[in-house]
């Protein structure tokens, strides 16, 4: 995957990938040295990144900003951590529920 929902199709990947998708999917065919392909490459990433996001799970959650990191078990959300925190803050909120 290269990321932002784009993900390189193959041949052994296309018709799961593609055919099989029961999302619409935006193939571009393109070349290293294709000049139009190198300009609307731009385009495509954009467009990827848009059309990539979903808001119904964060709505569903109730995520207000981001980051948000939520710590699920059982099914349920039983953590919450807004904002940038340090390594150990997200750490001491695992290990609560580890074990």
């Amino acid at each position: 995957m290269a990321g932002n929902g784009i993900f390189e199709i193959t041949d052994a990947n296309f018709d799961q990938d593609v055919l099989k998708s029961d999302q619409p999917v935006l193939v571009d065919f393109w070349a290293t040295w294709c000049g139009p392909c190198r300009a609307i490459a731009p385009i495509v990433d954009e467009l990827a990144r848009e059309y990539h996001h979903n808001s119904a799970t964060p709505m569903r959650y109730g995520v207000r900003g981001i980051p948000t990191l939520l710590v699920f078990k059982g099914g349920q959300v039983q953590e919450q951590i807004v904002g940038y925190v340090p390594k150990e803050t997200i750490q001491k909120a695992l290990d609560k529920h580890v074990g």
